[in-house]
């Protein structure tokens, strides 16, 4: 299989005004189609770090921020299949009684996504669809075309009912939104976050960010769908899973530090390119 190789990463500086225990998420997980090398996680503090893995098999780095002014980098380069995720039209939904113990969980409310709320909603526009892949598809393509994308016009506390509510929101509102739905209608559903290239065909996404979409459980494992986009994409690097983006924060701070920048890199190498 043909690959293509991305340059991935992040930077973030901090001031604090006293010692403050952090976790980052930052790290990819482990991945069969992606091989990372040239990782590199430093500080300008000489910070000691170690890493864990958290109940949903996440990478963690667990840090000390020191009293002052502390700059993290974390840089990795990953091999990627040269193709978008898989696609199976004939996948099929999956009854509650006969879903894996572990997958279970997936199916109930969690603190960002609601289903008990909006479930009626939910079931009115698609309980009658044809179950399977399509209908996850259909669902995908209706938060898409429901939700504005709105830079600003949601935050950290809200949920996808306050999504729902204002019809606006980032791509971690579309994600819950559609994992709302989809448990709603008994769907195992469960958040991702990770890198993601702008590379084949660039649609513009505006500077590069860190990426959310859902991940759904259909016949005998997980499919990726993207209610931001609605498309299949190249180049999906996961970093996090979780049941909603409480489970995969990006950094937990055990304080109130000041963060004064924090920028991020998912792009094709440049010598890849060359």
């Amino acid at each position: 299989m043909n690959t293509r190789t991305l340059d991935l990463g992040c930077t973030f500086r901090y001031s604090s005004l006293a010692p403050t225990a952090a976790v980052f998420q930052v790290k990819p997980t482990d991945n069969a189609k992606v091989t990372l090398s040239r990782e590199s996680w430093t500080n300008s503090a000489a910070v000691d770090s170690h890493d864990f893995r958290d109940a949903f098999g996440n990478t963690c780095t667990r840090l000390v921020l020191p009293q002052g002014i502390t700059t993290f980098e974390y840089a990795v380069r990953a091999e990627v299949p040269d193709a978008p995720e898989d696609v199976d039209t004939d996948a099929p939904e999956i009854s509650p009684e006969h879903l894996p113990d572990e997958v279970l969980q997936y199916t109930i409310s969690s603190r960002f996504c609601q289903p008990d709320v909006l479930g009626t909603h939910a079931w009115r526009q698609f309980g009658n669809h044809p179950r399977g892949y399509g209908r996850v598809s259909a669902l995908c393509t209706y938060v898409h075309e429901y939700l504005t994308y709105t830079i600003g016009s949601t935050n950290s506390l809200s949920t996808s009912v306050d999504a729902w509510t204002t019809g606006q929101g980032v791509c971690r509102d579309f994600a819950h939104l559609l994992i709302t739905f989809c448990r709603a209608l008994n769907i195992p559903a469960r958040y991702v976050f990770g890198y993601m290239p702008d590379i084949d065909p660039p649609i513009n996404t505006g500077p590069m960010d860190f990426h959310a979409w859902t991940q759904v459980w259909l016949g005998d494992r997980w499919w990726d769908f993207d209610a931001r986009h609605d498309r299949t994409r190249k180049g999906r690097v996961v970093i996090g899973r979780g049941r909603d983006a409480a489970d995969v924060a990006l950094v937990t701070t055990y304080g109130a530090p000041w963060l004064q920048m924090m920028s991020v890199t998912a792009q094709e190498s440049r010598a890849t390119q060359a």
